[in-house]
């Protein structure tokens, strides 16, 4: 069994630097902060006092030599009156690969979106942001350029094992100077910890969605002394880091039953609705291929073939926004592919790859169990294996070291929870949070209908009450005013962009 203790030493010393530069890191040691204060205004004009910083950490805490990292941070300080007595919030960002700590400063309007959520939580005292190791814009962005996949053939899962063992090798030879093994999920949970006494606070809540809820939990498992409560969304378990097909499905059909009685969607739709259009384009792409010929954003032409997997892929396409996937599988299922294609050819054209994601999941693994399950699954044939084959098979050549089921594997806390899991989750599925419920004897889940893979207070958007309640539940623990479940309306759904044909029995075939 490995240890997750810290190999430096017992706790160290804080220092605290006002308004220094973040070069000479060979000046600081573990557990040292840099702070900036500076003034953000919200969307009214109003100044927004906020701390913005640089945590300094080991790169591996399991090597005593190892070598100083940056993490950004940032703090907003809630108003005296919220403050006694109540546990901060830490708020860690998904991914893994976002950087937020822009939203101070950039004026899009995710970034003025993301501001003006953090700026709520001063109600319940202070909010602390800290970014991931390896992808933090006070620190390093561990990236490598990926390279380009071929037009001629079709995607399949056997060229993305081979992309991922290579760029794994990439990696290891991009970087020499950096010990990539650093960047294991139990690292992660202790830059949580360290940044909590670095700041002075003796125990802390969590918030987070998607990878943030993995985060969170990890901390929970490997620091629970530290952790008043928690909020997670999106939920995804230490050993669900690979969706299971049918759960995926079941949320596809979810979202298809609303689709088929949408009025705007009907003359669009077959026979049997919007998952006969799914199993028509598995049958008609499990037979051959199709080469589509489009155009390029600066006019030239452009010639891909896609065949059964890249179908596989199209079917999770649009998800995120379930309110477009019926319409981009019903153009599909009427042969209008030109805009899959164009997205499929964007896909593999060479772009940055981020590290830390492939590093972090390799750290985690797969129990033993539930890689028998992945790969048994009923809905593995329309979905494919490209959720885990890549990461399962790659595994050995990445750095970071498989942590055990002794970690991922989920044990009884005490730790009072609220997990917030939309049942339209592709990413996540809904059935993670029912799967770990019982074994938080304090959690409450509220179950999002119609909920798709959103952060919690997104999904709590037409609840107003229920939002006081996660504050209030932030603030003093109290859950009597949660509800268990709550129902999103039906979305507006997209509508194909071709106009509807007068059967829709039988597509006819189109030439590309």
């Amino acid at each position: 069994m490995r240890s997750f203790g810290k190999a430096y030493g017992p706790r160290f010393a804080v220092t605290l630097f006002l308004f220094l530069p973040l070069c000479a890191s060979a000046q600081h040691k573990a557990g040292d902060i840099v702070v900036e204060r500076h003034t953000a205004h919200d969307d009214k004009g109003q100044p927004v006092e906020y701390e913005i910083g640089t945590l300094y950490v080991p790169e591996n805490r399991h090597k005593p030599d190892s070598r100083l990292i940056g993490v950004g941070f940032a703090r907003i300080k809630g108003p005296r009156s919220t403050r006694s007595g109540t546990p901060p919030v830490f708020w860690l960002p998904g991914g893994p690969g976002l950087t937020v700590l822009g939203a101070f400063t950039d004026t899009d309007a995710s970034s003025k979106a993301r501001l003006r959520s953090w700026l709520t939580f001063g109600q319940v005292g202070d909010l602390v942001v800290i970014e991931q190791r390896g992808y933090t814009i006070r620190g390093e962005m561990l990236t490598i350029p990926s390279k380009p996949l071929p037009d001629d053939h079709p995607g399949s899962v056997r060229d993305d094992v081979a992309v991922m063992r290579a760029d794994a090798k990439a990696a290891i030879a991009a970087y020499p100077g950096k010990d990539l093994s650093g960047y294991d999920i139990g690292e992660f949970a202790g830059d949580i910890d360290d940044l909590r006494g670095a700041l002075g606070y003796e125990k802390i809540s969590l918030f987070g969605g998607s990878f943030g809820s993995q985060w969170a939990l990890a901390v929970m498992r490997l620091h629970p002394g530290i952790v008043s409560r928690a909020v997670i969304s999106s939920v995804e378990p230490l050993d669900n880091g690979y969706d299971m097909p049918s759960h995926v499905y079941a949320a596809l059909q979810r979202i298809a039953y609303d689709a088929d009685r949408a009025p705007s969607l009907a003359p669009y739709l077959p026979q049997g609705g919007l998952m006969a259009a799914v199993k028509a384009l598995h049958e008609r792409f499990a037979g051959s291929p199709v080469t589509v010929t489009f155009k390029e954003d600066n006019g030239t032409s452009r010639r891909i073939v896609l065949g059964a997997q890249d179908l596989q892929q199209a079917l999770l396409s649009h998800t995120q926004e379930s309110a477009e996937w019926p319409a981009f599988i019903l153009s599909l299922y009427h042969r209008h592919y030109e805009a899959w294609a164009r997205e499929v050819a964007s896909d593999r054209k060479p772009g940055p790859r981020t590290l830390i994601g492939p590093l972090a999941d390799s750290s985690l693994g797969v129990s033993a169990e539930r890689e028998h399950l992945l790969r048994t699954d009923p809905a593995l044939d329309m979905l494919g294996a490209w959720n885990f084959e890549g990461n399962i098979a790659s595994a050995a050549d990445w750095p970071t070291v498989d942590m055990g089921d002794k970690v991922r594997k989920p044990v009884v806390s005490d730790i009072p929870v609220v997990f917030i899991h939309g049942d339209w989750d592709t990413s996540t599925p809904v059935e993670n949070t029912l799967g770990l419920l019982p074994y938080f004897p304090k959690g409450h889940a509220i179950l999002v209908h119609r909920g798709s893979h959103d952060g919690a207070f997104y999904q709590l958007r037409n609840e107003p009450t229920a939002k006081q309640a996660v504050y209030g539940f932030l603030a003093t623990g109290e859950t009597s005013g949660l509800p268990v479940e709550v129902t999103l309306p039906v979305p507006d759904f997209e509508v194909p962009s071709f106009v509807p044909p007068t059967s829709t029995s039988a597509p006819p075939a189109r030439s590309s």
